[in-house]
This record gives C-alpha cells, sequence and structure tokens, in this order.
C-alpha cells in the first residue's frame, strides 16, 4: 500500500513540476525586456554580433520552439549557463547549496526546538500570565516583516554598536583560521540566522500551543490521569507527541516560505547563497537562470512535502496510506 501511494505522488510530483516549469518559462518570457541584453552586457554592441547571439541560444526560434529545447536540456540535466555568475546553473545551485543549508539548517533546527519547549511550557500554564506573556512574544515575532527586521538589527549592531558585521560571511581582510575563523563565520551568520529564527520559533510555539491546548481535552489525557500518570509524562508522552503533526504539517507547507525569506535575508546581510543567486538574477532579468533555480526549489519543496506525508506514520501509528 505504502508503495502505491509512494508511485501516485512521485507522479504527481512530476506533472507538477513540468507544470510549473513550463509556467515559469512562459512568465519570463512574457515580462518586458530582452535576454539579449543580459547576454551581450550594457555595451553598445552591432547589430550582425546580436543576431549571432540570438542564432546560438535558440532566441530567434518561435516560443514553442524555445520551450521544447529548454525541455529536452532540462531532462538531461542541463539547467542552463548563469551569464552573471560565468558558470552552469546547475554548477551555481551546487556550489551555493552549502551556504544556505548553512544559514537555513541551524535557524529551522533552533526555532523548532524553542519553539516546542515554549509552547509546551505555555500549554502547562494556558490561561496564566506565563502563557499569555509567551503568547505576545510569538505574536510579535511572527507579525514582524523579515526585511524590517534585517535593516533595523543591521542599524543597531552594526552601524551604531559596531558589534556583528553587517554583509558576507566572513572578513574580507581577516586571515584567521581554526577557531578564529569559526568565531568569524559565527559573527557573520548572527544577524541573518536571527532573523529566519525568529519568524519561525514563534510560528512553531503558536501551533504547537494551540495543538497542546487542543490535546489536553481529549479523552487519552483523561485516562493517563486516572491511571496516575504525572502531568510531566502526559505533557510529554502523550500530548506533546500527537501535537507534532501540525507543527511538522505547517513546517513542510511552509517550505516555500522558508526559502522566501532565504532570498530576502540574503540579498539584504550579501550572503552568497541559492537565495542571493536568484535574487540577482530577478534583478538582473536573466530570465533562464531564474526559471531554472525555481524549478530546483520546486523539487525540493515536492520531496518535503512528500517526506512530510510519510513522516505521520511515524509520529501517529493509526495513519495507514491506501
Amino acid at each position: 500500500m505504502m508503495g502505491r501511494y509512494v508511485r501516485s505522488r512521485v507522479i504527481w510530483a512530476a506533472l507538477m513540476v513540468v507544470g510549473i516549469v513550463i509556467l515559469g518559462f512562459l512568465i519570463t518570457h512574457i515580462l518586458p525586456g530582452d535576454p539579449v541584453d543580459v547576454l551581450v552586457g550594457d555595451y553598445p554592441a552591432p547589430p550582425e554580433y546580436i543576431a549571432q547571439v540570438r542564432h546560438e541560444f535558440g532566441l530567434d526560434q518561435s516560443l514553442a520552439a524555445q520551450l521544447w529545447l529548454y525541455l529536452a536540456n532540462l531532462a538531461r540535466g542541463n539547467l542552463g549557463f548563469s551569464f552573471l555568475n560565468r558558470e552552469p546553473v546547475l554548477s551555481l545551485v551546487v556550489h551555493r547549496a552549502g551556504v544556505t543549508l548553512l544559514l537555513m539548517v541551524p535557524s529551522l533546527v533552533l526555532a523548532s526546538v524553542l519553539g516546542v519547549l515554549i509552547a509546551v511550557r505555555a500549554a502547562a500554564r494556558a490561561g496564566r500570565a506565563l502563557d499569555s506573556f509567551l503568547t505576545g512574544l510569538s505574536l510579535i515575532g511572527y507579525s514582524i516583516p523579515v526585511f524590517w527586521l534585517a535593516q533595523i538589527l543591521i542599524v543597531i549592531f552594526a552601524v551604531q554598536l559596531a558589534w556583528l558585521p553587517a554583509q558576507g560571511m566572513t572578513s574580507i581582510r581577516s586571515s584567521a583560521t581554526g577557531a578564529g575563523a569559526l568565531v568569524d563565520f559565527l559573527r557573520h551568520l548572527a544577524l541573518p540566522a536571527f532573523c529566519i529564527t525568529i519568524y519561525y520559533l514563534a510560528v512553531v510555539a503558536r501551533v504547537t500551543r494551540s495543538s497542546m491546548i487542543e490535546m489536553l481535552h481529549q479523552d487519552v489525557v483523561l485516562t493517563a490521569r486516572a491511571k496516575g500518570l504525572s502531568e510531566r509524562r502526559i505533557l510529554i508522552h502523550h500530548v506533546l507527541r500527537n501535537s507534532l503533526i501540525p507543527v511538522v504539517t505547517f513546517l513542510g507547507a511552509d517550505l516555500g516560505a522558508l526559502m522566501g525569506g532565504a532570498i530576502i535575508t540574503e540579498g539584504i546581510f550579501n550572503i552568497p547563497g541559492v537565495g542571493h543567486a536568484l535574487y540577482q538574477a530577478i534583478i538582473r532579468g536573466e530570465g533562464p537562470t531564474v526559471v531554472s533555480i525555481v524549478t530546483v526549489l520546486v523539487i525540493i519543496y515536492i520531496i518535503t512535502s512528500l517526506l512530510v506525508d510519510l513522516l505521520y506514520a511515524v509520529l501517529d501509528p493509526r495513519i495507514r496510506y491506501v
């Protein structure tokens, strides 16, 4: 049964990827601007050279022919060439994915752990002062836009206090190695990681708290209390585990917003990750690069959604796929 479900999801995922690729390709060709301007550059070029460039990259063909050529190259793993970065798009994504993961994964893990801990404390004291205080803080963290928070942090901690750097991942003038290089990297990571962590910490705390409070009124909790189990054991082993399903669902579904936060954060803090590459491609009007990077992100998102569905059966043994 599980195999049949996975196969059906993979087929639908493949169709979704093809549809999104086609839609993205059409959007980049509908938007104003000429791809030749990106290929040639800002300097004046002879008409003969422009015509040659159009012919070499198939830009003189019909839209349907260009789409077929792009899909054929994509099926062979060729995502195109980024003229802005002077390297193939696949190589660009692979090289920059490590930087994005270094920023995103620790932030998401920290936000999830702290969010769950805050939710447990708040749910155990629902309706009391501590619960109201933690709920208010999470609401503030959820409401603050990432781009606004990033600029405020730069102004305070980088400009006025000069405690932390505002740009990049390493200091240009620094030649430190070992522990010194690690400290320098963590100092550069502090502000952008905080921007991402604070939002997801607030979201995880709110979703987990609401789910736990609802779970506390279920019959399984009443039965556990009747058996004489401690409140701590009930919260951890009965309430929290069943409350994690909505959290996992939200985090899996919100991966697109996470990548959106990566684009904004990497753009503001000039972090050379995948989000920054996409941001530069959008600004410079490099349509094929935008479509290729978005395609990679969509594939990652679909795979994550499938893993989230499969994780349900681990969190709740009652769930079976047919």
